[in-house]
């Protein structure tokens, strides 16, 4: 271990795998260490659900397998243990033999869904870590509407049959969908009056008189905003959010959403087993004793005695915790059900989302911020006092994803905490998923970097938000590549060198 790497990478959750996969693939040598047994850190996936009572090598899934093995990624060796999930939330007894054979359940401690169209595929596809994966399309999505499910209405077939309007709203929306996907930033006579600049969202539905309960579930379910700031911005992100969703769904029809069998703890592996082909180390199980710093900028991390050195440090907040701030918390309730969702027409997999506006859902206080800069994109805006009401995500997956005993479901039920009773504010998602075999409840801090990391090198990811979807994730692996390597983040940079000594034979 006593080397000098271009970049040290801490904890193995998705954003530091991916990153680590594509640093290596740029040609950087790059050490990965985590003071956990197994993959994933906070994102990991739990399998079985019981605890055997013995240490020992964990039953994981890694390239659809399901099996006890220990892995080679490259020429490095891997033995991944996990804590179950009775276990982790310190529920006493074992499970139940209703709940099936332990190793059928892969677990996810913060489920997400993949836009089929959206940044993270884009990431799989130009690595070709899609090699190592399966997925599946989820079967629904919804909106919650005065107490009752509704499918998104996405398409102009789907507004037109769709409940969940009256008959003038249908064409009304209609005629905004069809603006939508004709609409192109670069063509000034798809704008139709509208300044996609200058034009705020809220100005674009008054000129299609859309009525509130169709605001809620477009700039929500849609559009997948977390908060109703984005109605005084300028269109174009909103716009262009929708037809992302909409060019998703058209991907596979069902939804706009895929989710990898055996769960998400196949995703950090894949990307993961990218950086160990092309040269990068990993070591887990490495107790972190100190991050070596001189004059303000990191040199080396210190383990078991050893250091480490090297040029950039890449983190997760856990490893640095004087240089984070916590910016909120997030409840989520994994529940395992015998049956469907109801009012899903029986679907093994969806997400609802629950506008905050049905449920009234007031602002909170947000004790601190992050550093400037860093509430971009998908990120909410954090730069002040009082954070605005957040709605709450469901998302179902079952055992036709190869995570759940035949005939079970699980559904994780997920929001940003705003008052002192959490379990009070997620209550009408549960409500939703009733009867309900088992609960897991857990509440998480959520934690932003406070630095930079341009004096330090220091390069902070940000904890895991409440949403169903990767594009935030997705959002932080791109500002911390452009604060790492001054450039913008470019897709091209992440395509899988053909000829390099360490990649794999073009396959024909």
């Amino acid at each position: 271990m006593n080397e000098e790497y271009d970049v040290i990478v801490l904890g193995t959750g998705l954003t530091e795998c991916i990153l680590s996969g594509i640093m290596s693939v740029n040609g950087k040598k790059v050490l990965h260490m985590d003071r956990n047994s197994y993959y994933g850190g906070e994102s990991a996936s739990i399998t079985p659900l019981e605890d055997p009572g013995a240490v020992g090598v964990e039953s994981v899934s890694m390239c659809g397998r399901n099996d006890t093995q220990t892995h080679f990624l490259g020429y490095n060796k891997f033995c991944i243990l996990s804590p179950k999930l009775y276990k982790r939330f310190n529920l006493p007894g074992a499970p139940p033999e209703s709940m099936g054979r332990g190793r059928d359940w892969n677990v996810d401690l913060i489920p997400k869904f993949l836009m089929a169209n959206g940044q993270l595929v884009k990431m799989l596809l130009y690595t070709e870590v899609t090699r190592y994966l399966d997925f599946k399309v989820i079967e629904g999505s919804f909106v919650y509407k005065g107490g009752k499910i509704y499918k998104v209405p996405s398409t102009e077939a789907e507004a037109l049959a769709s409940s969940l309007m009256g008959l003038f709203e249908k064409r009304r929306f209609r005629k905004f969908l069809v603006y939508v996907a004709n609409f192109d930033e670069n063509d000034s006579r798809t704008f139709e009056g509208v300044d996609p600049k200058k034009t705020t969202m809220r100005d674009v539905y008054k000129k299609f008189d859309l009525g509130q309960d169709v605001i809620d579930f477009t700039g929500h379910a849609l559009a997948l905003y977390r908060t109703d700031d984005y109605l005084d911005q300028p269109c174009q992100e909103t716009i262009n959010r929708i037809k992302l969703y909409s060019e998703s769904l058209a991907r596979y029809g069902k939804s706009p959403y895929l989710y990898p069998l055996y769960g998400l703890g196949e995703l950090p592996q894949g990307f993961a087993r990218l950086s160990a082909i092309y040269g990068g180390t990993y070591m887990l199980n490495k107790p972190i004793e100190e991050i070596v710093i001189e004059n303000g900028k990191v040199v080396g991390v210190k383990s078991e005695g050893e250091v480490a050195r090297c040029k950039q440090l890449i983190c997760d907040p856990s490893y640095v915790s004087d240089l984070v701030t916590k910016v909120g918390q997030v409840i989520r309730v994994i529940c395992i059900l015998s049956h469907p969702i109801k009012n899903t027409n029986d679907a093994n997999s969806c997400q609802i989302i629950i506008p905050q506006n049905q449920v009234n859902r007031k602002s909170g206080l947000c004790r601190a911020a992050p550093a400037p800069g860093l509430g971009q994109g998908w990120f909410p805006a954090l730069s002040g006092t009082w954070t605005p009401p957040r709605d709450i995500y469901v998302c179902m997956i079952s055992s036709a994803h190869n995570v759940a005993a035949q005939g079970k479901y699980i559904a994780i039920a997920s929001t940003t905490v705003e008052t002192a009773d959490p379990e009070k504010e997620i209550k009408p998602a549960l409500d939703l998923l009733e009867p309900i075999e088992q609960k897991f409840v857990s509440i998480s801090d959520l934690f932003a970097p406070t630095d930079l990391g341009t004096e330090s090198q220091i390069f902070i990811s940000r904890t895991y938000d409440a949403t169903t979807h990767f594009e935030t994730t997705c959002d932080d692996i791109k500002d911390i590549y452009k604060r790492m390597m001054g450039s913008e983040f470019d897709f091209e940079e992440m395509k899988r060198k053909k000829n390099d000594i360490y990649g794999e034979e073009e396959q024909q």
